[in-house]
């Protein structure tokens, strides 16, 4: 099936917080943002370069993929994000070693990810992986989405994991909801996009699995 993929953008005017955002940032900053606000990138960095620093574009990120922040990690003293939400910032601070400052356009304000809340993560994903060699029934989440099917990934696990009971659970949309149909799983495992795990109770990555087992 063919699909056409057509990038919704905000067309208002995001002066007013990046001129907040530049007040809280260091020196050299590099700019990273999702498909909404790709298009004004380059007037952004007009604006910071006015204000007398330096901003170096990263480009788009995704919650799966923080590459464009990584390729720029070591040429800036922190990131700024434009958008919303802490969904993909979050992901950046994780990745990289630089302070992640949000600069969001629909609210006008100005935030950080905090060390935080990288704790809180890093806890999360610590007790999650104690549920997950504790448990002997596992369910291993593919998502059917191109760009994130991990279908291989997701028999080589199940293979290497002899002392427990796995099953593939696949889809296009994975719900919350959907995982409670089946409560005699009593860990999750996502071979999916990683920030679904983020706020998911019994639910632990692909790769942290895949780190512990080598």
């Amino acid at each position: 099936m063919k699909k056409l993929l057509i990038e919704a953008r905000w067309n208002r005017d995001v002066r007013p917080v990046i001129e907040k955002a530049i007040e809280k940032s260091p020196k050299t900053v590099g700019l990273i943002t999702t498909a909404q606000h790709k298009h004004q990138l380059k007037e952004i960095k007009q604006m910071i370069e006015k204000a007398g620093k330096h901003a170096v574009v990263g480009g788009q990120i995704l919650g799966c993929d923080v590459s464009a922040a990584k390729k720029i990690e070591k040429e800036v003293d922190a990131f700024l994000y434009i958008g919303s939400g802490e969904f993909h910032p979050l992901g950046v601070a994780l990745e990289t070693s630089r302070r992640v400052i949000i600069a969001n356009p629909l609210t006008h304000e100005v935030g950080e990810i905090r060390k935080e809340d990288i704790e809180r993560y890093k806890k999360k994903q610590k007790g999650a992986l104690l549920k997950f060699l504790s448990s002997k029934e596992i369910g291993i989440i593919v998502s059917t989405k191109p760009g994130q099917e991990k279908l291989k990934k997701a028999f080589e696990l199940k293979k290497r994991l002899k002392d427990k009971n796995c099953y593939i659970f696949a889809g296009d949309v994975i719900k919350e909801e959907d995982l409670e149909d089946f409560p005699f799983i009593e860990c999750w495992v996502n071979t999916a996009c990683p920030r679904f795990a983020d706020e998911k109770k019994g639910v632990i990555n692909y790769g942290l699995v895949e780190e512990f087992i080598q």
